[in-house]
């Protein structure tokens, strides 16, 4: 008798089990689903309900130096009688008041943090990259602050200076469930600066409620850093390396995305066909073919992708999916020829580089390459 596993708990299918009453799996699966929204709801609440005392510890503390002139002692002794007062409590000591009270100075408006949307524009931050539940209207943005956690929170002050990219990552730690090593990863890597920049045609290939959302679903450049020296490998290589780290190169992918498989296969005609990685897109509800290049862009990879597109279009998509979508990654690429080589493909299809561990590339690029050799 098959059974499937839930949180520890095993569970006996329904359909191979007729003692279970009709019905009863569906109702079971949706009291699991209301605990589990409810427990996610109840993180969020003790969260709010922190941000929310240590904004007004903060805020009291600007207040008191301004009205009374109070100095830095008065927030050391006040530090030794909370801890004092709560000794089970790790949040009072004199470097966390101190991060209260810039966490109150940085946003006044708590619990909202209310940016110009044209400055969203102004670094070409789309719409389309914020979480649903956003609030917009023509001229502000409003990004709730208790979406991430206090630990998040005074992370990102000390590394984020402007208060638009804060806000960015703030909506982008929230929606893709990033903790705070892997937002100051994200960070340090230059997300924001990535995120939706990849060369396509997605505008000219699909439909405009389609189109913008793809767009900033890849972006450009990708950091496979965590795959370490793979730079004289071959593609073959760095798949297998890939779907060994799959947990990781999902992470660097995005939310969003499900590992399909590497090397998969196509017959067309009688002639087997391998396609480097397949994934499946969950918002976009289409395939996507990842093409991986160890070497600089030319305009024939294209054309490789194009026929692996179709391909999967012909016998791997449903009709209750989108059109696939491919993308093509390559050590380096001239955006004017990756613009050049889409230009009359029907296709949807993005290029973008890839990078690895900086200090071994160095060390590479003096090296004779595998064609050369």
């Amino acid at each position: 008798m098959k059974s499937i596993e839930h949180n520890n708990e095993f569970f006996v299918s329904q359909n191979e089990n007729p003692l279970f009453p009709e019905g009863y799996i569906m109702w079971r699966d949706e009291i699991i689903s209301l605990i589990e929204k409810h427990k996610y709801q109840s993180i969020l609440n003790v969260n709010t309900e922190l941000l929310t005392l240590y904004w007004k510890i903060g805020n009291d503390i600007i207040k008191k130096q301004k009205e009374k002139k109070w100095g830095a002692q008065v927030v050391e002794q006040l530090s030794k009688d909370l801890s004092k007062a709560f000794p089970d409590d790790r949040g009072y000591s004199s470097r966390n008041l101190w991060e209260m009270k810039r966490f109150a100075k940085s946003y006044p408006s708590f619990p909202i943090l209310q940016v110009p949307l044209a400055e969203f524009h102004e670094r070409q931050i789309s719409e389309s990259s914020f979480p649903k539940s956003t609030e917009t209207n023509s001229d502000w943005i409003k990004v709730p602050l208790t979406q991430i956690t206090w630990y998040h929170h005074i992370s990102l002050l000390s590394k984020v200076k402007n208060e638009v990219e804060r806000a960015f990552y703030i909506m982008a730690t929230a929606s893709e469930g990033w903790s705070r090593d892997v937002m100051l990863t994200q960070i340090t890597n230059g997300y924001i600066k990535a995120k939706g920049r990849s060369i396509n045609n997605f505008s000219e290939t699909l439909p405009s409620f389609q189109s913008d959302l793809a767009r900033y679903t890849f972006k450009d450049p990708y950091n496979f850093s965590f795959l370490g020296t793979v730079a004289l490998q071959n593609e073959l290589s760095m798949e297998k390396d890939l779907s060994k780290k799959v947990m990781d190169f999902l992470l660097e992918m995005g939310r969003g995305f499900a590992f399909v498989g590497r090397q998969y296969r196509l017959n067309v005609d009688g002639d087997d066909y391998y396609i480097d990685i397949l994934m499946y897109h969950l918002q976009l509800h289409c395939y996507v073919v990842v093409e991986l290049k160890m070497f600089e862009f030319i305009p024939e990879y294209v054309s490789k992708l194009n026929f692996y597109i179709s391909a999967v279009d012909e016998y791997v998509k449903t009709a209750e999916d989108k059109p696939t979508i491919g993308l093509l990654l390559c050590r380096s690429k001239s955006d004017t020829k990756a613009r050049f080589a889409l230009r009359g493909i029907t296709q949807p299809l993005g290029i973008a580089q890839f990078e690895t561990d900086k200090l071994f590339e160095d060390v590479a690029s003096s090296l004779p390459q595998i064609d050369e050799m």
